[in-house]
C-alpha cells in the first residue's frame, strides 16, 4: 500500500487515527504546541495513547476521562498550573470537534485557536 493510502497510523498502537477529534497531533497543533511548519514532520497518535496529554481534557464527549498515576498525574501538580493546562487542552479538544463539521471551508492554518493564529501571523 502506498504511504498516502495508509491514513494516519498511531505511533503508539499502530491503529488508524480515523477522526480529527481523536488526534493528539492535531490537538497539540490547535493549541499551539506544534508549529505549522513542522506539522507534516510529526508522528500521529490517538489521544488516549498519550495519557499525559489526554488527562487534561475535561469534556463530557471525552468519556471515560483519562487519569494517570505517578509524578505526571495532574492531581499531583500545582493546582493553578493544572487548571490552566486543562482549560487550554479542553478548548483545543472542543476545537477539534468543531473542525470535524466545518473544516472543508478552512485550510489547516485556520485550525488553531484564535490566540495561536494571532501569534503565528
Amino acid at each position: 500500500m502506498a504511504k498516502c493510502d495508509e491514513g494516519y497510523l498511531c505511533e503508539v498502537c499502530g491503529e488508524d487515527v480515523a477522526d480529527l477529534s481523536d488526534s493528539a497531533l492535531y490537538l497539540q497543533f490547535v493549541i499551539g504546541w506544534i508549529d505549522p511548519e513542522t506539522l507534516h514532520t510529526r508522528r500521529e497518535s490517538h489521544l488516549r495513547c498519550q495519557p499525559n496529554l489526554a488527562q487534561f481534557i475535561d469534556d463530557p464527549q471525552f468519556d471515560p476521562p483519562v487519569a494517570i498515576e505517578g509524578p505526571f498525574d495532574r492531581r499531583a501538580m500545582d493546582p493553578s498550573f493544572a487548571a490552566e493546562r486543562a482549560e487550554l487542552v479542553t478548548r483545543g479538544y472542543r476545537r477539534l470537534w468543531e473542525l470535524q463539521t466545518k473544516r472543508r471551508d478552512l485550510t489547516v492554518v485556520d485550525y488553531p485557536l484564535p490566540e495561536v493564529r494571532s501569534k503565528w501571523r
